[in-house]
Formats: structure tokens, sequence, C-alpha cells
């Protein structure tokens, strides 16, 4: 728009008139834009508000008669989007305010599965393995600390406790064919705990 679009009489009618008619005239194109550059409709229209609130606030911008209108409006609306992505990165994303759901409390009977059948399985290994797989993984001491409490030495510990999983292994193993054998085929699942210790 070259020139001014209404004569500025009576500013408050005045202004509302001419943002009226910049909406009716750019609206649509202004709304395509924000949307293009947002992805959001509804974040473009809250865009597209915006910039004729900016508009009605300086609408000498728009009356005098330098540039084109609705690459002024396009620009506030550009500015407006860069100004809210710079925002949103720079603070902590909000948290909404509703309560957590409770936390999910597990059943502890799998727990005690898991560890009737950890028990029965050291059962049928010697006092020595037990003992040091007793140090090594129940009171999770260090090697060098296990053999201070065992009175043995460190080699000994290593080798022990390497037979020792290796027993293990075997006794799940045997344990895993007698309940398959039993339940038609299919292997029990292994104590979770224990998995990642005599894989």
């Amino acid at each position: 728009m070259a020139g001014p679009l209404w004569p500025r009489t009576r500013r408050g009618s005045t202004d509302e008139a001419l943002i009226r008619s910049v909406y009716e005239e750019h609206g649509h194109a202004l709304l395509a834009y924000a949307t293009r550059l947002t992805g959001d409709r509804a974040t473009a229209e809250d865009v597209v508000q915006e910039t004729l609130i900016r508009a009605w606030r300086h609408s000498e911008a728009l009356v005098n008669g330098k540039g084109s209108v609705r690459g002024w409006l396009l620009t506030v609306a550009r500015n407006i989007i860069t100004d809210r992505y710079r925002a949103r990165a720079a603070r902590p994303q909000e948290v909404s305010g509703a309560a957590a759901a409770p936390p999910v409390e597990l059943d502890h009977a799998d727990a005690v599965v898991d560890t009737m059948t950890v028990l029965g399985a050291l059962d049928q290994l010697t006092p020595e393995h037990r003992d040091v797989l007793k140090e090594l993984y129940y009171r999770q001491l260090s090697v060098a600390e296990a053999a201070d409490s065992l009175g043995i030495p460190a080699g000994t510990v290593k080798s022990r406790s390497h037979y020792a999983l290796k027993a293990l292994r075997e006794v799940f193993r045997q344990n895993s064919t007698k309940e398959a054998n039993r339940m038609g085929g299919r292997p029990p699942q292994q104590p979770a705990g224990l998995r990642e210790v005599v894989a």
C-alpha cells in the first residue's frame, strides 16, 4: 500500500477501522505465512493476533506511505515467531501442575521367587564357591577385600568366582531343563537379578 489507508481524524475509530481493513486485506496471507513458519495453526493464529495488536499500537507505520504494509506485517510476524522460539529455547521446559500418577509398586512375589531360586542354586555349590560368590555379589566386596575376608589370595578369589559362576550356570541350566520338561517344553525365565551375573 503506497499511501495512507484512512484519514486520521478520530484516532480510536480510525485505528480500529484501519486494523479491520488491514486484516481483511492481509489476514489470509499473514496466517498462511505464520502457519508455514510455526507448523501449527493455533500458534499461527496467536502470531497473527499479536501482529495485528502491534500494527494497532504502531498504526503510523501503516499510514506513513513508506514501504509495503504486507511486508511490514510479515516482518513483524517473523520477529514474533523468532522471539517465541528463542524464549522457549532459553528457559527450561514447563512442567504441568497436575499431580503425577503414583509410582507403580512391583509385586514382591517375583523377588521372593528369585531369591528362593538363587538360594536353592547356591545350596548346590561347594562351600568354597558359595563363600566367594557371597563376598563378591552379596556383600559387594572387591576381589582384594574378598581375599582378605576369606583369608585366601586374590588370584584364588578370581579363580573360584569363575568356576562358581560356571557351576551356577550349570545348576540353572539343569533346573531350567527339568522345569521345561515339567511345563511341556517351555524353559522358565531365569531370575532377573542373576541374568547379568551368570550370563
